[in-house]
């Protein structure tokens, strides 16, 4: 329900986190308030007391704008609105009480360049190179634990992907929102559930003929289809739970329950890890950790970590990802506007 709209009065005690631009997510448990905020980190709101009657008619008014039941019957209640998705799970099923979990989804790009390079999220060395890479069409995943920051990084790529490239996203909950941060761009927004499904999404988008294919997370057996998408040639960036670059051909196996390691690093170019850290007295910190090169070449696959712990080391190309540069018109992907020494 994208075109949904809440006025602000509908969120009464909870509005002022909704308005807190530094707020993702908002969980009331039945008992107490917990936020994630960008720079404190996830806490609990020891000064929120909840109003169970306001709690009980923000549902039953959400329930009746979405033309649904909530009840110990139809205990799960779902909604989205241009930049929030709501989850609501009814009493009689938690045991702990009524469970609101808001979050924020706005069409904004938190990260760029210098947000990047000024915070040490990662090096300049690093962000030229992926740039110079999303341009060729590198096809990339973003690694890393739940609430690293995933997506936010996927959308900060986004930005370097040339305009005259269609992109279509596919996710199941609207969190990437390419057209509505690039509305100068070709882009088209798919949102799969139970009548349209990954796989159905991504089999549906080849034959749209996009140069960029995006899923928001790779989970399951949709991966078969996303790895055969990147088989025709067309780009892709995903996001995928693991906590090492080496192992995101494992975390594909397992997903697939089959050895498909050579595909994995025929069509994966660039796997990037997000760490996710609190530091204390200073709040929350995230960085790029890794960043790594697959490849195929007489039957051998290869990961090249070439970008760990802030330290970057030029990886050595192999003859087909120079290819694929030149054919992008750059000519040193480790310079900014990839026209330094010819590689």
């Amino acid at each position: 329900m994208a075109d949904l709209y809440l006025a602000d009065e509908m969120f009464g005690s909870l509005l002022p986190y909704i308005r807190d631009e530094q707020i993702t997510d908002i969980n009331y448990n039945g008992r107490t308030l917990w936020v994630d905020h960008l720079k404190k980190g996830r806490y609990c709101v020891n000064s929120y007391v909840a109003d169970h009657g306001f709690l009980n008619r923000f549902s039953m008014r959400l329930a009746n704008l979405m033309n649904r039941s909530f009840n110990q019957y139809e205990p799960l209640l779902e909604a989205e609105t241009e930049d929030l998705r709501i989850s609501i799970i009814h009493e009689s099923v938690t045991g702990t009480g009524r469970s609101i979990s808001i979050r924020k989804t706005p069409a904004v790009r938190r990260l760029n360049r210098r947000k990047m390079i000024e915070s040490g999220y990662c090096s300049r060395e690093l962000d030229i190179f992926m740039c110079n890479s999303v341009k060729a069409g590198f096809t990339v995943m973003a690694a890393g634990l739940p609430g690293a920051g995933k997506t936010e990084y996927l959308k900060a790529l986004t930005a370097y992907i040339p305009a005259d490239k269609k992109v279509i996203t596919v996710e199941d909950n609207l969190e990437i929102r390419y057209c509505s941060m690039n509305p100068e761009k070709d882009g088209m927004e798919i949102k799969v559930g139970s009548t349209f499904s990954y796989s159905q999404a991504i089999k549906a988008c080849i034959r749209q003929l996009p140069g960029w294919l995006i899923l928001s997370e790779t989970r399951s057996s949709e991966v078969e289809y996303l790895l055969e998408s990147m088989s025709t040639g067309i780009s892709c960036m995903t996001t995928i739970h693991t906590d090492d670059v080496r192992k995101i051909p494992d975390r594909i196996c397992n997903m697939m329950k089959k050895d498909v390691s050579a595909e994995v690093h025929s069509f994966l170019d660039i796997g990037v890890l997000i760490g996710c850290y609190m530091i204390p007295g200073k709040g929350i910190f995230r960085r790029v950790e890794q960043a790594a090169l697959f490849d195929r070449e007489d039957g051998i696959n290869t990961i090249s970590v070439f970008y760990e712990n802030g330290q970057m080391n030029k990886p050595e190309l192999t003859e087909g990802m120079k290819r694929k540069f030149r054919f992008a018109g750059i000519s040193d992907p480790f310079s900014e506007g990839g026209h330094g020494e010819s590689i």
